[in-house]
C-alpha cells in the first residue's frame, strides 16, 4: 500500500454515496462524499480521468470529505459508456475525445448546482480534474459562472483536440484559447518529466492568463511525470504527491472557505 497524502484514517468521519443527479434531460450517475458531521461546508466537483470514475477518484473525493467539503464525482461517461478495456489506451482515446466539450461543461455545471442544492452547502464550489479531468476543470472554469476556485491537474490537450487534429466537432476551440474568458481563480498543475502537457504549456497558459488580467497561478514539479498523484498507477510519486496536496487543499481554503 503506498503512502497517500490525505488519507482516510477514521472512515465514520465521512459518508460516501452513489448519487443521481438533473443534468439537461438526463439523470446523471457520481459519487457523492459529504462530512459525517454536522456544520456548512463548501462544494467540490472531482473531475476523473481519461479512465473514467474509478475508485482512486472517489477516495479523493472521501480525503476532500475528511477535511471539510461536500466532494461530488460525476460519470461523465455515463451517457456513452466508458473505456471497454481502461488498461488498453486504444478502448481509452475514443471514448475520451468522443465526449463532446458541450455536454461537459453541461454535466459539470449540473454537479457544481447540486452541491449548491445540498442542505449544509455554504454556496462556494471548487472543481480539481486530473488527466482529461484537467482539461475538463479548465474547461469548465472557462466557460462557466458556476465555479468559484479551479485546479487543473496536467490536463492533456489543453492546446489542440487529439495528437491529429487542432479541432473536432467534439471539441471545437483549444481549451488555451477560452482563458481569456476565464471566470475564477485557476491553479494549473504541471510535472517537469510530463509529455502531454508539455512544461512549455505550463508558461502559455501563464501568460494568457496574464494578458487577460485573469487569477492564474501554475506550478512545476520537480521528480514527477504525468499522473503523479494516481497512487494505484506505476506514474506515482509519493513526495511530489504529498506537496500537490498540500498546495490544492490550502488553495481551495483559501479561496472556498
Amino acid at each position: 500500500m503506498a503512502n497517500i497524502p490525505g488519507a482516510v484514517t477514521d472512515p465514520s468521519r465521512v459518508k460516501g454515496e452513489e448519487v443521481r443527479f438533473q443534468s439537461g434531460s438526463d439523470r446523471i450517475p457520481g459519487y457523492l462524499a459529504r462530512p459525517a458531521q454536522a456544520g456548512s461546508y463548501p462544494g467540490i466537483v472531482v473531475i476523473h480521468e481519461a479512465f473514467g470514475l474509478v475508485e482512486h477518484i472517489c477516495d479523493l473525493a472521501r480525503r476532500f470529505a475528511n477535511i471539510g467539503y461536500n466532494a461530488l464525482a460525476p460519470d461523465l461517461y455515463s451517457r456513452a459508456g466508458g473505456p471497454s478495456d481502461p488498461n488498453d489506451i486504444n478502448t481509452v482515446f475514443p471514448v475520451m475525445f468522443g465526449l463532446p466539450d458541450k455536454q461537459a461543461v453541461q454535466d459539470l455545471e449540473a454537479a457544481a448546482t447540486h452541491l449548491r442544492s445540498l442542505p449544509d452547502a455554504t454556496g462556494k464550489i471548487g472543481a480539481i480534474g486530473f488527466c482529461s479531468g484537467g482539461r475538463h476543470t479548465l474547461l469548465f472554469a472557462c466557460s462557466s459562472s458556476k465555479v468559484d476556485a479551479a485546479i487543473d491537474c496536467w490536463g492533456g490537450f489543453i492546446h489542440r483536440a487529439t495528437p491529429d487534429n487542432e479541432t473536432t466537432a467534439a471539441r471545437p476551440t483549444p481549451v488555451l484559447d477560452l482563458v481569456k474568458n476565464l471566470h475564477c481563480p485557476l491553479f494549473g498543475v504541471f510535472g517537469v518529466e510530463d509529455q502531454n502537457p508539455a512544461v512549455a504549456l505550463e508558461v502559455e497558459l501563464k501568460t494568457r492568463g496574464a494578458a487577460a488580467g485573469k487569477d492564474v497561478t501554475t506550478k512545476i514539479y520537480q521528480g514527477a511525470g504525468h499522473a503523479f498523484l494516481a497512487d494505484y498507477r506505476p506514474s506515482y510519486r509519493e513526495k511530489p504527491a504529498f506537496e500537490l496536496w498540500s498546495d490544492a487543499t490550502s488553495y481551495f481554503a483559501t479561496h472556498l472557505k
